[in-house]
């Protein structure tokens, strides 16, 4: 498979170019060896092709390749994350000013888009799953119903998968959408590798953006916007809106190259992994495929009695999981984690008691609207005391991160009940931000 941006980086290294312009190392090694492909780390200059610019080169090529691979009409490379992207898709489809319906389970970047573009949000809910502690997906007949309901809605951002691999049926919640007239964006942050795996389609959306950093081995803040109904050169407009003007070569040559490798052999090296630990969900217990529920095949969640214990426990002992709650511990398991990784986690695992998974709350429900999204991120706040903060309007997220998912959003009003689920489930921030009445 070609991969163009990297093969036009790799030929410009080998010339010798006498590099005057940024990065300001020129192609050299970086003071005390620090690991770094310098060589191919270079800025627009006319021979490197421009992230943002007008034309086609190497790099419009290699974002090409990937949109054809997951069957979208354009791909944009991002290196500000799955952040960056969110915040561009919203604009790509709401613009600013518009009313749209929102996974209340959604990452705090769609939250803070709501507060950049002036968007009024309507919550879409989960159901709350019981026996495992989690929210279930979102369920394309509420979406109808809220469409209905408010026929103002033109775009609809859902997650999918969330972090502890729950997945939406796309397809159906896309067709819901359009027969409403609106469209759909979704999340998929942590599902870059599925798409591979032939796993889910996330092509009927209109826009998807995804963190190829979080499930494939590639770098951090590497990541892809994804569109049907938008050229490339709408993507770029919205995409330097959020982004760097001096986006990293390597970074997008470690796109370029990371799908290449799933191709040729790490999509073969991830049925592997998912393979182990379908094993170590049938050994363990871990959320796990039923009736209406989809996971992601990769994604361990393990259900206990203490996940912050138990994350801690593993930790002392050299192995770091990716989110830890009061019931849950959850790994991110790829490409990269072969036999011996897995076995290593299995006897860690082994040596817990596996009896007593502890009982996880379900979220309280909506708290009071005061202030829009944009009035409260935006507003003069002080910080207070979490305990001292009952009836004060809250100017950020109360949100556990990872998942960062809020309890509390910009402009909705701290209260009791709100204040006693964050106690019983273990938040630890002590001050928030706030405006008080």
């Amino acid at each position: 498979m070609p991969t163009p941006l990297y093969d036009l980086l790799k030929t410009l290294a080998g010339r010798d170019l006498l590099r005057l312009d940024m990065p300001g190392h020129h192609g050299r090694p970086l003071p005390y060896d620090l690991p770094w492909p310098a060589e191919l780390d270079y800025t627009e200059n006319g021979l490197s092709g421009d992230l943002f610019g007008d034309g086609w080169d190497a790099i419009a090529r290699a974002e090409e390749l990937w949109a054809e691979r997951f069957g979208f009409d354009s791909c944009l490379f991002l290196t500000g994350g799955s952040t960056q992207g969110v915040h561009a898709g919203l604009a790509l489809l709401a613009g600013a000013g518009s009313h749209i319906a929102l996974d209340r389970g959604a990452h705090r970047s769609a939250y803070n888009a709501l507060a950049l573009l002036d968007l009024t949000p309507h919550y879409l809910s989960r159901p709350w799953l019981e026996q495992e502690g989690v929210a279930g997906p979102i369920d394309p007949n509420q979406v109808a119903k809220l469409l209905d309901d408010r026929p103002e809605i033109k775009i609809v951002c859902i997650t999918s998968p969330t972090y502890y691999g729950v997945l939406s049926d796309i397809p159906a919640i896309a067709a819901v959408c359009h027969a409403h007239g609106a469209r759909l964006m979704v999340d998929g942050a942590h599902g870059a590798h599925l798409p591979f795996l032939g796993y889910t389609d996330y092509s009927a959306a209109d826009a998807v953006v995804m963190s190829a950093h979080k499930a494939l081995p590639a770098p951090g803040q590497t990541a892809l916007l994804f569109a049907n109904g938008s050229s490339l050169d709408d993507l770029r407009r919205v995409g330097i809106i959020y982004g760097t003007s001096s986006p990293s070569y390597v970074m997008m040559a470690a796109l370029d190259l990371v799908r290449d490798y799933m191709e040729r052999e790490g999509a073969a090296k991830y049925r592997a992994t998912v393979r182990a630990i379908s094993a170590l969900r049938g050994k363990y217990l871990a959320l796990t495929d039923r009736s209406g529920l989809v996971l992601d095949p990769a994604r361990l969640t393990l259900l206990c009695g203490d996940g912050f214990a138990l994350a801690d426990r593993l930790r002392a002992q050299g192995c770091l999981s990716e989110l830890s709650d009061r019931g849950h511990v959850v790994f991110i398991c790829t490409c990269a984690d072969g036999p011996e990784q897995v076995a290593r986690l299995d006897k860690l695992l082994a040596a817990e008691d596996w009896s007593s998974p502890a009982k996880c709350p379900p979220p309280p429900g909506l708290p009071p609207v005061a202030l829009t999204p944009r009035k409260a991120l935006f507003a003069p706040r002080k910080t207070v005391a979490l305990g001292a903060s009952e009836g004060c309007i809250s100017a950020g997220q109360i949100a556990p991160y990872p998942p960062g998912v809020p309890v509390v959003a910009p402009g909705e009003v701290i209260t009791k009940k709100t204040l006693a689920y964050l106690r019983e489930i273990g938040y630890n921030k002590k001050l928030v931000d706030v405006i008080c009445p």
